[in-house]
């Protein structure tokens, strides 16, 4: 039962990490990669598909994008969710594809980048904390129950702590590479 509970807690870490790098990917660093446009929805035949089902992405320099869509029709479709969304882009539409510059990132936009990812950061420390918890409170349950010794029962609660330190720090890591990134011009 108690390997159970580690076994959820250590899954629902996993899941918060994984959370947190895909968040980190939308903070733009000014260098141009594909996934900073996952976010971006496009009306393809009445239903909101994913940019990178509808049209091809590539990145011809490390400050744009380059959208050729599948079908030539969807191209205005594109254009407009591209602008609905909060990308903050300007797309060119030139009739065969659409071409998007990012803008040069100032030292002020930087600094609120960092903010953005530090905030992003510490809401996986809280998730991560939250999961601990939630595992220690179903120990503790299990204790009040007599389902398991005091003993282990704090063999365990130390346990969770460890998995628990080992995540946070995966977190802080993940993190300043982030602000390293943001802040490299």
């Amino acid at each position: 039962m108690i390997e159970i509970i580690k076994e959820t807690a250590e899954e629902e870490m996993k899941h918060a990490i994984e959370s947190l790098k895909g968040e980190l990917q939308k903070i733009r660093t000014g260098k141009a990669h594909a996934s900073m446009l996952d976010s971006v929805k496009v009306n393809y035949y009445g239903s909101l598909s994913p940019l990178n089902q509808v049209a091809s992405i590539s990145t011809p320099d490390a400050r744009s994008f380059m959208l050729a869509p599948w079908e030539a029709s969807v191209l205005k479709d594109i254009e407009a969710a591209i602008v609905k969304s909060d990308l903050g882009l300007a797309p060119i539409n030139d009739g065969k594809v659409i071409r998007l510059k990012l803008p040069e990132v100032t030292e002020e936009r930087r600094k609120d980048l960092v903010k953005q990812a530090k905030k992003t950061v510490e809401d996986s420390r809280i998730s991560i904390r939250m999961k601990r918890k939630d595992a220690n409170d179903e120990i503790k349950e299990l204790l009040k129950n007599k389902e398991i010794s005091e003993d282990d029962s704090k063999r365990f609660t130390e346990e969770i702590q460890k998995l628990t330190d080992d995540y946070i720090k995966k977190v802080d890591d993940i993190g300043t590479a982030k602000e390293k990134d943001i802040m490299t011009v």
